[in-house]
């Protein structure tokens, strides 16, 4: 069994200080990263290696970009997310610059809002089936069903018949051609 990587007594927790941050980079620029167990008695620090990797690696990285996600980095982001899922770290490899918690926490506070505000279901990276019918076609459909509130046909058809096929004809399209989606099965919708 692995021995613990600090006396948990006599340890600083919380905040960093100044002189902290000051001594973590030195050692760092000096020794370079790793050896994380043995850097906070090495650098003179009463931190735990855990706490001395994480503040290096989160904040005090020079290479570190702070600030706002572009639209290019969010685009790259629900492309990685549709290919990759959840993996945070290997998605934060392609965004130079970004931990991969940062991006974990963009992704499930805006981007995830963002496509389900679009209709597109943030799992799958698929159009929601519900959000492609609008409101008011929802409505006039169950305005022409109470006019002629004739019996169902209940005819069984015994030809084979491609189900992509069926849900294109059974959709209604708006009459507003900027508004009509075409629904395609083996493609990912990612939002410009």
């Amino acid at each position: 069994m692995r021995k613990p990587c600090c006396d948990k007594q006599d340890m600083n927790k919380g905040a960093w200080s100044k002189e902290e941050d000051r001594k973590l980079i030195d050692y760092v620029t000096k020794h370079g990263e790793g050896k994380w167990r043995s850097l906070p008695q090495a650098a003179g620090l009463l931190r735990c290696g855990k706490s001395c990797r994480l503040r290096w690696i989160n904040y005090l990285r020079p290479d570190l970009k702070r600030g706002n996600f572009g639209e290019d980095e969010e685009d790259l982001i629900v492309k990685l997310h549709a290919l990759l899922g959840n993996r945070w770290s290997l998605i934060a490899g392609r965004l130079p610059g970004r931990t991969d918690n940062e991006v974990k926490n963009y992704w499930n506070s805006h981007l995830r809002r963002k496509l389900v505000s679009m209709g597109i279901n943030p799992d799958n990276h698929r159009i929601n089936s519900v959000s492609i019918l609008r409101p008011q076609s929802v409505k006039s459909i169950h305005q022409q069903d109470a006019l002629t509130s004739q019996e169902p046909d209940l005819s069984l058809k015994l030809a084979a018949s491609n189900p992509l096929e069926e849900m294109k004809q059974n959709l209604v399209y708006s009459t507003d051609a900027k508004e009509d989606i075409a629904v395609k099965s083996s493609t990912l919708l990612l939002f410009k």
